[in-house]
């Protein structure tokens, strides 16, 4: 038995409870893991933001140890260190015979499989994003494990496997920053850290910070802000008089709110590019007239998984972690237990601190 943090019922706090983990079967590998990161993903699914079978263990953002794997896995052995891939690509799917693997369209099929069985009763728990890093162990398909590249320190290999995927992606791969050009995060959470940081690598020119919260300044200066704005109804006139009434090349909006999404479009320059990363709800509309979208010319995109390929992308990481360039300890504000989880979730519908950090 090992302890994980169950959610019941959508709506319903988590529970920390003993559930029972099978051996893992034909094509699965059973993993002891060292740490994982509290997501606001996490707290959509548990709010019904996202859908999911439920009860289910959730927790998506995770690393550890292979413990033992099932008949047919290779490539994998006990003891290797591990990142939990959430999204496994089929590779057979319109999506990924296009290339487009964080669009697969089977990745999330094992969210709706029986994975473990609560201790107390015996009822089914489904693995929330596949992999249900809330718990000492888990037990996932061989798809959902990828090595921890070299140098890279288990408990922060966890973040790799989403803040930093997706905020590295948004501007890497979706925006496509350029050397030389503007940005605007919108958000100073763990996915708009990794996407300063991003900024940065790829040699923005100025790079704003926008959060709720002034207590952030810090965080998101060190983690490569030139500039630092507290959200507003003026957001977007202040972004533009730091950048000469033009607005920025690229807005990266990490937050999911209509507010938010339509200031980060409006503090895009004419012809810049607006890339939408958080994750809202159908209740948040957000409008446009279609004589502005002819003036402003603008490119207004979603967003996903940082259109990442994490087999392509985590040694591309690695690398920068090797190098100092991407410092995955900034992105961290708080490393807890499994019984702090409640607690991290509360930050974050507050706007408090960047990554809070489960750490076993």
């Amino acid at each position: 038995m090992v302890r994980a943090a169950v959610l019941p019922a959508v709506g319903a706090p988590l529970e920390i409870a003993e559930i029972d983990l099978p051996a893992p079967g034909p094509g699965q590998v059973r993993v002891r893991l060292a740490a994982a990161g509290v997501c606001h993903s996490d707290l959509s699914l548990s709010d019904g933001t996202m859908r999911v079978p439920v009860p289910a263990v959730l927790g998506h953002e995770g690393a550890g140890t292979v413990v033992s794997v099932g008949e047919g896995v290779t490539g994998i052995a006990p003891g290797d260190g591990v990142v939990l891939n959430w999204a496994p690509s089929c590779g057979s799917c319109h999506a990924c015979s296009l290339g487009e693997v964080w669009l697969c369209a089977n990745a999330l099929t094992g969210a709706g499989d029986v994975y473990a069985r609560r201790a107390s009763d015996g009822s089914d728990l489904h693995p929330g994003l596949n992999v249900a890093a809330f718990a000492e162990e888990t037990v996932v398909a061989a798809g959902c494990v990828l090595p921890v590249p070299d140098g890279v320190p288990l408990t922060d290999a966890a973040l790799l496997g989403c803040a930093v995927l997706t905020g590295y992606g948004a501007v890497h791969h979706s925006a496509r920053v350029q050397a030389g050009e503007t940005v605007a995060v919108f958000g100073a959470g763990g996915v708009g850290l990794a996407a300063l940081q991003a900024a940065r690598i790829a040699g923005a020119s100025q790079v704003i910070a926008v959060d709720v919260s002034p207590e952030k300044e810090s965080l998101a200066r060190e983690a490569g802000a030139t500039d630092y704005v507290v959200a507003s109804d003026a957001t977007a006139r202040e972004i533009r008089s730091l950048t000469g009434k033009q607005g920025v090349d690229v807005a990266v909006e990490c937050v999911g709110r209509a507010v938010t999404i339509r200031a980060a479009w409006d503090s895009t320059r004419r012809g810049g590019r607006t890339t939408v990363v958080g994750i809202g709800g159908k209740d948040q509309q957000v409008t446009f007239n279609a004589l502005e979208i002819f003036h402003w010319g603008r490119t207004l995109s979603g967003c996903v998984y940082g259109n990442s390929d994490p087999a392509r992308d985590l040694p591309v990481l690695a690398e920068h972690v090797r190098a100092g360039r991407l410092d995955l300890g900034t992105l961290v504000t708080e490393r807890i237990g499994l019984d702090g989880i409640a607690g991290a979730f509360e930050n974050m519908v507050a706007g408090k601190g960047g990554r809070a950090l489960v750490v076993f």
